[in-house]
């Protein structure tokens, strides 16, 4: 078994102890000195690691980034534009996972939007674009098909983050005194449901009136 370097498993920490601490407190409230006692490193360990806070605060958001990535299987039935009764419940657990086990992903991209906007138009394109682009090409290519009801595809692929990113919390607004699911995986099917249920045409039970004129 290959063993891991001891300073790839110290920059890791480092790295996670930061999203951490930039997560909960922002980029301008949180030291370099108190992600050094978080990671468990000296401070002078911590510069040899990382130039200055500002790359650090990017290497740690590029690390919590590396998850909202496509598995191979979800990529393949994107690429070969397979049904969205297949495909779309696999976009929609990617994206609730990234939700549920990563949250300070959401809050570090905020954090540099507020705090260091000058450089997260760059770490979207990098990061984000992609994956977006991949969705927003499979809604494209299932108009075309008509697979899916002719919709414009940037909407869709807007509409569907905002669901499953704002659904949980908005819910609670509304309604308050019982959860919104059981557990993920219910979440995951309702929305899947919803959303095929509001995308792909369904045939008409009974002859239109109009159609019979």
């Amino acid at each position: 078994m290959p063993v891991t370097p001891k300073s790839s498993v110290r920059t890791d920490k480092i790295l996670q102890a930061a999203g951490k601490l930039f997560a909960r407190q922002g980029y301008h409230g949180t030291t370099t000195r108190e992600i050094a006692r978080l990671a468990d490193v000296s401070e002078n360990t911590l510069f040899r690691h990382f130039v200055n806070k500002e790359e650090l605060f990017w290497s740690s958001l590029r690390s919590y980034s590396a998850g909202l990535k496509f598995r191979q299987d979800v990529l393949k039935g994107i690429t070969q534009c397979d049904p969205p009764e297949v495909v779309l419940p696999k976009i929609i657990e990617m994206l609730a996972d990234t939700v549920n086990y990563r949250p300070e992903l959401l809050q570090l991209i905020a954090v540099a939007f507020i705090e260091l906007h000058t450089k997260a138009d760059e770490f979207c394109q990098e990061q984000l674009s992609p994956v977006f682009s991949t969705i927003n090409h499979y809604w494209e290519m299932n108009i075309r098909s008509g697979k899916i009801r002719n919709l414009d595809p940037t909407i869709l692929t807007s509409a569907l983050m905002m669901t499953v990113l704002t659904h949980p919390g908005i819910y609670n607004l509304i309604d308050g005194n019982k959860p919104v699911y059981p557990n993920s995986l219910e979440a995951h099917r309702a929305y899947a449901r919803f959303w095929l249920d509001l995308i792909v045409p369904r045939m008409p039970a009974y002859p239109s009136p109009i159609a019979q004129n």
